[in-house]
């Protein structure tokens, strides 16, 4: 999930989209590369002073099964936490060797049918899909920036989803991040795609979000999702309460509209689009 534009939705959309996959039956992996760490917060994840976190495996390479926790919220995700350390994670990553790799690095090694198989830990290792791998889903929180921390997040991933506000200035740094993916597809990670986008705090009151709803699916086609997720206030408060919406207020129409959009997620592989 990235947009390097603050504000949009991205943290909310990735864990609300997991808890949503999850209540589906699915296995999620939400990796939290935000320093505000609120994608764990919201996971019910500790991730306060001495925990050890993304900053760990990033830095100092420690294997993603020692830092990765179950959500206490939600059965079948799992989160590897952003702690206060990793707001000197862009800075530190500098001076590192493959410093753009770290991350796929760790991810490729945790996830692998091997390690799946064989771990004995307790970070989800014994939930084995069936096609051998931990998950079936592994969701990126990046920060509103283009540094090397969603750097590394784009060359782990396979698809960009990307949060855009309803909000006038929407379409408004998009350019440079569509040219940010086409400079890691060229240089760092080919399978890389921009595979979908998902209009945020939709208010169908005003004429200027259907404005800018329009003016982006008339840009983008099709990957634009059907589904927009409306201002809502139980949205909101939901992280205050170390929840996200799906477990917190399961029929309000934000939890509704979040899990459309894992149905659409889970019903067309987004490459495909």
């Amino acid at each position: 999930m990235a947009n390097q534009k603050g504000g949009v939705g991205k943290t909310t959309t990735t864990v609300n989209v997991a808890a949503a996959l999850a209540l589906a039956g699915q296995r999620v992996l939400v990796v939290d590369l935000d320093p505000q760490g609120n994608a764990s917060t919201a996971l019910g994840v500790s991730h306060h002073e001495g925990v050890r976190g993304i900053y760990d495996v990033l830095i100092d390479a420690i294997p993603l099964d020692e830092v990765i926790q179950a959500s206490s919220s939600v059965d079948g995700v799992w989160c590897a936490p952003s702690t206060v350390d990793v707001v000197g994670c862009e800075i530190e990553l500098v001076g590192l060797d493959e410093r753009e790799f770290r991350l796929r690095s760790a991810l490729r090694v945790h996830v692998s049918e091997e390690r799946g198989a064989s771990s004995g830990t307790n970070t989800g290792s014994d939930n084995v899909t069936d096609n051998g791998r931990r998950y079936d889903f592994v969701l990126i929180d990046c920060p509103p920036s283009l540094g090397l921390l969603t750097i590394n997040a784009f060359a782990a991933a396979t698809e960009v989803l990307i949060p855009i506000q309803c909000e006038y200035y929407a379409l408004e740094g998009l350019t440079q991040l569509v040219r940010s993916v086409d400079l890691i597809q060229r240089h760092l990670n080919p399978e890389l795609r921009i595979s979908a986008i998902l209009m945020t705090m939709f208010d169908a009151r005003t004429r200027l979000s259907a404005q800018v709803a329009a003016e982006v699916r008339e840009h983008f086609g099709a990957l634009v999702l059907a589904t927009s997720i409306p201002r809502s206030v139980r949205i909101s408060e939901a992280p205050s309460h170390g929840e996200t919406v799906l477990t917190y207020d399961p029929n309000s129409v934000g939890a509704l509209s979040y899990r459309e959009v894992a149905i659409e997620l889970t019903r067309q592989p987004l490459a495909a689009r």
